[in-house]
């Protein structure tokens, strides 16, 4: 949105970017659920390992994938994150980001039941290249940078790696691992440059 269509709407960008500091702040960059999205996929690691079909480890990647939430709210009360912060405009637009990967999901179904030994693969790129609007959302480039990184390394590792099922989810959860320390960090930077 070009600056003067934002002052035409009343808004300047230096109060836009005050929202998002806030809710950076408040939800601490959603570490809570960066952190349950690794242990999640570290758990699909262990499922891709088992000797089972492709499919069925589909299907129980998409089970063990609804502990996601309740996992997140656990964290999110042991790290005092916030879900909603109140008063902030920009605060739903956060859950509609996150909602935009269901829409995603009709090529998993599609993998699941053609080529299952890709599924782990697709979903990993969905769950890596939906972290991109959240760059601008929290004001932390990290959340772009590791949407690049997940979504190509895993389509590397899909490229030249004939095992790479295994591979991909272990891939998944430790750059996940990583990019919660480097939105830790993002968090506490802010919450300094604040006081």
């Amino acid at each position: 949105m070009k600056t003067s269509t934002i002052q035409s709407l009343g808004l300047e960008s230096d109060m836009i970017d005050t929202w998002r500091d806030q809710l950076s702040i408040a939800c601490k960059n959603g570490i809570n659920f960066i952190f349950s999205a690794s242990l999640v996929w570290a758990i699909v690691a262990v499922i891709w390992s088992m000797n089972f079909s492709d499919f069925q480890k589909g299907i129980f990647t998409f089970w063990v994938s609804a502990i996601m939430l309740p996992l997140a709210w656990i964290l999110g009360k042991l790290l005092k994150t916030e879900w909603n912060v109140a008063g902030n405009p920009l605060n739903r637009l956060g859950l509609i980001f996150n909602i935009c990967q269901l829409f995603y999901f009709p090529i998993l179904f599609i993998l699941l039941g053609k080529m299952p030994e890709y599924f782990v693969a697709g979903y990993a790129i969905i769950t890596g290249a939906h972290f991109f609007p959240y760059a601008w959302y929290y004001r932390t480039n990290w959340f772009g940078i590791f949407a690049g990184v997940i979504a190509v390394g895993v389509w590397m590792l899909s490229a030249f790696f004939s095992e790479m099922t295994v591979l991909v989810p272990i891939f998944t959860s430790a750059n996940l691992l990583v990019l919660g320390f480097f939105l830790m960090r993002d968090y506490k930077k802010k919450m300094v440059n604040e006081n």
